[in-house]
Parts: structure tokens; C-alpha cells; sequence
């Protein structure tokens, strides 16, 4: 049984006069029978563009009152915007704020495609939808109604995202202002930083604001990530075009821009000028490299499986086999991360922290001790040769723990899976 019921009439002239047929009151009755009695939200979608008569006088379309509806439509909640996109975001919203995730959509036959269309760019796979034909149809567009549109075009799926697009970037800015943090070791021929949870327009609240990964687990769309990272682009000033992930996978293995891409990778290096390479991060340690001499950079994602891996000190050793860099001259920055007064092991999977150095790890006799993997990180570049002072992980806001603020920070270990994502940039200037 469906726990939100969505009936589009979207493009239905609606009119007291001529429009408004019993078919569509007994459309809503069904609705009402079938699903008030289990479904949480109930709605119907239509647009506040649509100029109709209404007692004389020009007003934005309503569903009107008159023939028996005004009963029925207490028990729905109307939802009006100039957009499709604007629309079926609003009704989300209304969704997410309800925990809900099984969803019947009611369209016309003729819509039932456009309205697949633009789920799949709103909605990810936490999301079940069936779809329902509206039985209703008006004289002057019975054919059109009549007939189901299977297919969307290339054309028109590129208009459906530019709707969405135009749409979102019209959205303010959730939880304050974008907040980039930099680190003084990286010169200026670099672009780089490591984003907060602020300034973002993602409304989840384990997710808000500035979420910058989706996934089929999450509730946050590409879209929604991919307008935040345009603001960070923007505000950055670099080429969303040219912007590029590691695809974690809590290994050791490094791409080689330039080289055939792995399926999954903890590190990136490049020397291409103009090309933004990120890593991920909440509470794993997203890394930032950079080569003022050889002008080249990388980044690594690294939690405790990766720490233990190596994985910064593979990101180097690519970096010194491939673009001839020299170990004094790399610079390392280590973005924030979950402290060790919030991450614990099982003991066993502590053991080699404590092996690493005991200085890891914090009540290592009990079943799940305390460990510090950026102090792990850091023991690890300077024994595979970084220089001292050439690795920052504290300072500024760098060193502050993922989990211990919320209002700067999401955290796996503080969120639970539906955790949100801030990243670790550098790319290196045109």
C-alpha cells in the first residue's frame, strides 16, 4: 500500500464553467477510499501559471470548490508552482519530511513518460513508484490523453534537466554562508580547500546543506549534489566541467589521470592544468597533495582501512613515479576527519594502531578502543619520507572532529547511513 498518493493535473485546465467533469470527482472519491485511510500524504500537483476564469475575474489556476469537490479536497493537500520541476521538488520536500518512500503517482496517460522522466532526475532508489492512469479526460484533448507516450526524447530530456537546473540554482542557501577551508602550505598556483556542511541548498537533515555525493542509499538526487557543487565551483573558481571524484573503495589503489580509469580507487594524481580532483569525506580523512616544483597534485580518502593500507603514502609514491616528484618538496594537508575522542575499534582491528604506534590508540584494553587515525596518517607519511613540516593536520578548523560538530560537519559516526559528504579539492591553475 502506497504511503503518499500524487495526482497530477498538472496541465488540467481547471474550470467551474467547462472543465471540471464528474470523472475527476469520482477519480478523487476512488483515491480518497482506496488510500486515506493508509497513506500518510495525499496530493495533487497543478501549476499556478495557468491563467482560468474564476467568478469573472483572471486568477491563477485552483481546483475549484464547486460540484461536489470542496469535501473531497479537504482530504488532500494542493500543491501549485509556474514549474513541473518546482512541483515535484515541493512535493518531495513534503515527502522527506514524512520519512516516507512508497509512492503512487496518478498521471494521464500522455504525462506518464514526462513524469518518469523527471522522478528519475528528482528521486534516487530509496524511492518506490508505481504509476496509475488518471481517468479523466476533457473533450478538446481526449485524443492526446488518450494516447501513452512511451518514450522521451534526447531533446526533451535535456529540457526536463534544464528545468530542473534553472530551478535549483533559484533555491537560497541553507544554513548559512558557503565556507571553504584553505591551508597556507599550498601556494597559490593551486586551487584548493575542504568544504563545510553550510551554504548548500540539500534540506535532509543529515544531509543539509552542502552535501556533495548521492547515491542510491541517500535521499539527495545528482541534481540537488550537483548544483552545490557549482556553487563551490563558482565560489572556488574552478571548471565544474572538468571536476572528477575518487570512487572510494577503502583500498590503497591510485589513478593516474590520464590513464584507464579503475572501477574504484582511495587516490588521484595529476598533472593536468584546469582539472579538480576531489576526495571524499565524513569522518574518513580526505587529503590533499600538492608539488609546487613539479606542478603536480593529488588527493586520497582515507579511513582506517585505507590509513592502515597506506593509501597517503601511495598517492605520493605515484606522484614521485610519474611526474619525477621529490619527497621534500611535497606538501600534505589533511582535511578534517573524526577525532579519536569519538572513533573506536574492536580490539582486534585496533591492534595494529597500537602496532603502528601506541600513541594511536587510547584505551587499548578495552573491547573497543579509541583510535586517532590522523595521528596514524601522519606517523606513516613521515616515516615513507614527507618532511615534518610539510604535513598540515592541525590549525585552523582542519583538526576539529567531524563527529564533535555538527554545525560545521557530517559524520558517519554521528549521522548513521544517511550521512552527508564534504570533500577534499586541489587542481592545479590554467
Amino acid at each position: 500500500m502506497a504511503e503518499a498518493v500524487l495526482i497530477d493535473l498538472f496541465y488540467l485546465k481547471l474550470n467551474s464553467q467547462k472543465n471540471c467533469p464528474q470523472t475527476l470527482l469520482k477519480t478523487l472519491n476512488a483515491v480518497q477510499y482506496h488510500h486515506a485511510a493508509k497513506a500518510k500524504f495525499l496530493c495533487i500537483m497543478c501549476c499556478s501559471n495557468i491563467s482560468c476564469e474564476r467568478h469573472g475575474e483572471q486568477d491563477n489556476c485552483e481546483l475549484e470548490t464547486s460540484n461536489g469537490l470542496s469535501a473531497v479536497l479537504e482530504e488532500f493537500e494542493i500543491v501549485s508552482c509556474p514549474s513541473v520541476a518546482a512541483s515535484l521538488y515541493t512535493i518531495k520536500q513534503k515527502i522527506d519530511e514524512r520519512n516516507l518512500s512508497s509512492i503512487k503517482v496518478i498521471v494521464p496517460r500522455h504525462r506518464k513518460a514526462l513524469m518518469k522522466a523527471f522522478i528519475d532526475q528528482l528521486f534516487t532508489d530509496v524511492y518506490n513508484f508505481e504509476f496509475e492512469d488518471l481517468q479523466v479526460t476533457f473533450r478538446e484533448d481526449s485524443l492526446k490523453q488518450s494516447i501513452e507516450i512511451n518514450i522521451i526524447t534526447a531533446q526533451e530530456l535535456r529540457e526536463i534537466q534544464n528545468e530542473i537546473e534553472t530551478y535549483l540554482r533559484s533555491l537560497p542557501a541553507l544554513k548559512g554562508e558557503l565556507t571553504i577551508i584553505t591551508s597556507p602550505l599550498i601556494p597559490d598556483i593551486f586551487i584548493h580547500g575542504f568544504t563545510t556542511r553550510t551554504g548548500g541548498i540539500s534540506y535532509i537533515p543529515t544531509l543539509s546543506s552542502f552535501n556533495l555525493f548521492s547515491s542510491s542509499k541517500r535521499r539527495d538526487p545528482k541534481a540537488v549534489v550537483q548544483e552545490n557543487l557549482r556553487r563551490l565551483a563558482n565560489a572556488a573558481g574552478f571548471n565544474v566541467e572538468k571536476f572528477y571524484r575518487i570512487k572510494t573503495d577503502h583500498s590503497n589503489d591510485v589513478w593516474i589521470m590520464g590513464r584507464k580509469e579503475p572501477d574504484s580507487y582511495d587516490g588521484i594524481a595529476t598533472n593536468q592544468r584546469g582539472v579538480t580532483i576531489a576526495a571524499l569525506g565524513a569522518d574518513c580523512i580526505p587529503i590533499v597533495f600538492a608539488d609546487p616544483v613539479k606542478k603536480a597534485c593529488g588527493v586520497a580518502h582515507a579511513g582506517w582501512k585505507g590509513t592502515l593500507l597506506g593509501v597517503a603514502m601511495a598517492t605520493v609514491n605515484a606522484m614521485i613515479a610519474e611526474y619525477g616528484c621529490s619527497l621534500e618538496d611535497i606538501v600534505v594537508v589533511l582535511g578534517p576527519s573524526v577525532g579519536p575522542c569519538c572513533f573506536t575499534l574492536p580490539k582486534e582491528s585496533a591492534k595494529a594502531f597500537h602496532s603502528l604506534h601506541p600513541a594511536c590508540v587510547q584505551l587499548f584494553d578495552s573491547p573497543n578502543p579509541y583510535v586517532d587515525i590522523r595521528k596514524a596518517t601522519r606517523i606513516l607519511l613521515e616515516r615513507g619520507g614527507i618532511l615534518p613540516q610539510n604535513i598540515q593536520d592541525k590549525n585552523q578548523d582542519l583538526n576539529l572532529c567531524t563527529s564533535c560538530h555538527p554545525d560545521k560537519f557530517f559524520s558517519h559516526v554521528r549521522d548513521g547511513l544517511n550521512f552527508g559528504t564534504q570533500i577534499g579539492f586541489i587542481s592545479i591553475r590554467e
